[in-house]
């Protein structure tokens, strides 16, 4: 074996072989697997206007919850507007539509999802920051958080810091993921995963999922 790992070349039945003893190392660390498969999953929702994924994680990181954006069951999602503005609100997907946060919760696998971080394409709303403290989830991990100055968006963060949850910024997924299903263009920069403070400030405007 030479000083990189590898076997010396050798003759195996009249055929030279090479044999490379070192692992990969372009593999996808936990965060960006996770959400990943957020993502992917985040495929399967019909809004015309955002697709958003959700995936809950236990401390021992397996997946106990995957959720995306859609109509509540047994509701017919032919039957209710998906339209983002009108005249009448009833008349928008806003009062009818169930978040990605919210079905990932309920579609859990295990008794509860306490202590559990969710990994998610949008920063979550007022509502959905409700359910995950009730949820007992301890973690938010999340790719864009473009509505940041909105009432809704003020009031989860307010609600995470009073309630202890952390939340942090994953933006980058080695190419892996396409951002413009949640309205970015192209690939954001990986950005500290450490603290609360790596928010991105990116144009604000009617709240997307």
């Amino acid at each position: 074996m030479n000083a990189d790992g590898q076997l010396q070349t050798s003759s195996l039945n009249g055929y030279a072989c090479e044999m490379i003893c070192k692992k990969r190392d372009d593999y996808l660390e936990w965060p960006e697997y996770f959400m990943a498969v957020a993502f992917l999953s985040a495929q399967r929702s019909k809004d015309p206007n955002s697709q958003v994924g959700a995936c809950i994680v236990n401390s021992e990181k397996k997946i106990v919850g995957i959720g995306y954006n859609g109509m509540p069951n047994g509701c017919s999602d032919d039957l209710l507007p998906w339209t983002r503005t009108a005249d009448n609100k009833l008349n928008t997907k806003y009062p009818y539509v169930c978040h990605a946060e919210l079905n990932a919760i309920m579609n859990k696998n295990s008794a509860d999802v306490k202590g559990c971080s969710i990994y998610v394409a949008l920063f979550p709303c007022n509502e959905c920051a409700k359910l995950i403290i009730q949820a007992g989830i301890q973690e938010v991990i999340f790719m864009s958080d473009k509505y940041h100055d909105t009432p809704e968006m003020i009031a989860a963060r307010r609600l995470f810091d009073l309630a202890g949850i952390l939340y942090s910024f994953l933006g980058y997924l080695q190419g892996y993921i396409d951002n413009t299903s949640i309205g970015l263009a192209g690939k954001m920069a990986m950005h500290d995963h450490e603290g609360r403070s790596n928010h991105c400030t990116l144009p604000t405007g009617a709240l997307g999922h």
